[in-house]
C-alpha cells in the first residue's frame, strides 16, 4: 500500500520515491517520512498542509473499509494552481461511482466540498456542482435568511427537481472570469480620491492576450 500511495503522492508532489512509517518502539511514536529521489527524508511535520491533505485523501481512496461522508473545506488550499486537478481526480475517485454496482472495489462513500476557487469550479463536473445563494424566508413568523442550493441548467438535478430554478449561467461566469470585470472604483491610470492605484497583473498588455475573458484591443 504504501507503494501505491507514493505513487499517488507524485501526481501533487515532484520526485517522490518511498512512503514509509518509521516506528520508535521506545517512544512508542510511529512516523510517517517521505523520501525523494534525491535520497532527503522529510518527516510528515515538514510536509505543507496541503500535501499532508492529499496524503490523507489518498489513503482513504485506498482503504475500501472507510464508508460515509466525507466532507472538505476548499480542497485547493496550499496546493499549487497547477496540481489542483489532481486534487479533484482523487476526490472523485474517493465518491462511489453511482454507474456501479457498491462493492469491495466500489466502497459508498459521498464527498462533499466548499470551494471559492474559480479553477475548482471550473474543472468540477457540472452536474456535481451547487451554487450557494442567501435567500429570505420566514421562521415562526420571523425573517430569517437561509442558503438555498442551485444546479446548472441541462444535469440530471433539473429533472430531479424541476420546480427549482437552475443557476443563471452569468453569474458563474462573472465568477469564472474574475479578471475580466470592470474595475469601476479604480480605472487605469486615473486616481480615485487622490489615491493613484498601482498597476495590476491583469493590467500589463504583455499579460492580458492570455488572460481568460479579457477584451483585448486588436
Amino acid at each position: 500500500m504504501l507503494d501505491e500511495l507514493a505513487a499517488r503522492l507524485s501526481e501533487l508532489v515532484e520526485h517522490v520515491k518511498t512512503i514509509h512509517v518509521d516506528r520508535d518502539d521506545r517512544r512508542q511514536l510511529l512516523t510517517l517520512e517521505m523520501t525523494d529521489r534525491s535520497g532527503t527524508s522529510l518527516p510528515a511535520r515538514s510536509l505543507s498542509d496541503g500535501t499532508l491533505r492529499f496524503l490523507a485523501l489518498a489513503v482513504l481512496a485506498l482503504d475500501p473499509r472507510e464508508e460515509g461522508l466525507i466532507c472538505l473545506e476548499e480542497p485547493e488550499n496550499g496546493i499549487h494552481p497547477e496540481r489542483i486537478p489532481a486534487m479533484l481526480q482523487l476526490l472523485q475517485e474517493i465518491a462511489v461511482d453511482i454507474e456501479n454496482e457498491v462493492g469491495a472495489d466500489n466502497p459508498l462513500r459521498q464527498v462533499i466540498v466548499n470551494t471559492h476557487s474559480p479553477s475548482v469550479v471550473s474543472q468540477a463536473p457540472d452536474d456535481a456542482l451547487l451554487v450557494s445563494e442567501l435567500q429570505e424566508v420566514m421562521t415562526a413568523g420571523q425573517r430569517a435568511q437561509a442558503a438555498r442550493f442551485r444546479w446548472l441548467p441541462d444535469t440530471w438535478r433539473c429533472d430531479a427537481d424541476p420546480d427549482t430554478p437552475p443557476v443563471a449561467r452569468g453569474i458563474l461566469l462573472a465568477y469564472l472570469n474574475p479578471a475580466s470585470r470592470p474595475d469601476h472604483q479604480f480605472e487605469q491610470g486615473a486616481p480615485a480620491n487622490g489615491i493613484s492605484r498601482p498597476r495590476r497583473l491583469v493590467d500589463r498588455p504583455d499579460f492580458q492576450p492570455f488572460l481568460p475573458g479579457m477584451k483585448h484591443p486588436r
